[in-house]
């Protein structure tokens, strides 16, 4: 395994992660012995960082993580979030620092390596119902009692070490507010062969989401990037491309759908770099993810050693040829149409 770091965070982490959501399902679906042998795999193949929320099952994956390390007698770094939920925005900041507090007992530990907001900053304000988290509004972040309020006096009390928060896509501007204040040290953002607006600009063309370049802007400002779902949920893998179904612990997708299909075909006009560097297609995705000098960990979902160890074999490998990366470009420069 290698490690690396950013100018703002002194944690030298892992550059694969242990993704702790619901996705690959073993955190939140999983039995503790598998959960137990899986977590001993990835500390001894060098895994030093694990990603949790309390979204995750319902605060299940929180408590299950901190079972294992406890029985394992293990201490990686560890980073949770806060969802701020319609209910929360009365007393924001209070709701941040009990949603913390929470975690830490869930998890067994007296302080956290990293807390994120699980929203993502927007203007106007999100209309906000029910569950609803995805976003939040930009000045809900900076008003007296807001989210940074929060944060702040958590990492005053010494409960956390690092705050940092999560980028949604069509918030390039807001999150480039946040990064502004030179408060935050990581952020969580996609990054992937399907859609790779969070670390360039989005081509003419392209019809996905638009990130913003948010992983440059961040390490400009000494930040790092934690790369989440970098499979695109699962479509950048050969089994997705063959039909050969997902592991009975991971999500599925609805097979009639339409953007099932489109992530499908685009997916398997990439698979000439898993066969052009003999690599499965999801190590052609993380490989991928690990050019970025933004990127600091690439948090993987795994529902079984096999992937495990299949992701964890990545550092290891060489970056794409200038022609590899051409022909990418072109895939997203025409919007994977195909040829």
């Amino acid at each position: 395994m290698r490690y690396r770091k950013a100018d703002c965070f002194d944690l030298a982490l892992s550059e694969i992660g242990f993704g702790c959501g619901g996705n690959a399902g073993l955190m939140v679906r999983g039995s503790f012995d598998d959960q137990a042998r899986i977590i001993a795999r990835a500390l001894e193949l060098g895994i030093n960082y694990f990603d949790n929320s309390p979204d995750y099952g319902n605060c299940v994956a929180e408590e299950n993580l901190g079972l294992v390390l406890k029985s394992l007698k293990a201490r990686p770094f560890i980073n949770t979030k806060v969802e701020i939920r319609a209910e929360n925005l009365a007393d924001i900041a209070d709701h941040v620092v009990r949603s913390a507090e929470a975690s830490l007992k869930r998890l067994q530990i007296e302080t956290l390596d990293v807390l994120q907001i699980h929203n993502g900053p927007i203007d106007p304000p999100p209309f906000m119902e029910g569950k609803y988290y995805a976003q939040l509004w930009i000045e809900h972040f900076f008003r007296p009692g807001g989210a940074i309020e929060g944060l702040r006096r958590l990492k005053d009390a010494g409960k956390v070490r690092h705050i940092g928060f999560v980028c949604r896509g069509n918030d390039g501007s807001f999150v480039r507010q946040l990064l502004d204040t030179s408060l935050f040290a990581l952020i969580n953002t996609p990054y992937t062969l399907l859609n790779p607006t969070a670390g360039r600009s989005k081509p003419v063309a392209f019809s996905g989401k638009d990130y913003g370049d948010v992983l440059t802007a961040a390490h400009k400002k000494g930040l790092g990037g934690a790369i989440y779902s970098p499979l695109a949920g699962g479509f950048l893998t050969d089994a997705a491309i063959d039909g050969r179904g997902r592991h009975p612990l991971a999500r599925r997708p609805n097979p009639e759908d339409a953007s099932t299909q489109r992530n499908i075909a685009a997916a398997g006009r990439l698979r000439f770099l898993a066969h052009e560097n003999e690599i499965s297609l999801a190590q052609a995705a993380v490989r991928f993810v690990l050019m970025h000098p933004g990127v600091v960990t690439v948090l993987g979902g795994f529902s079984d050693i096999a992937q495990l160890e299949e992701l964890a074999k990545v550092p290891e490998l060489p970056p794409f040829t200038t022609d590899q990366m051409r022909r990418v470009e072109n895939l997203w420069a025409t919007n994977f149409a195909a040829t």
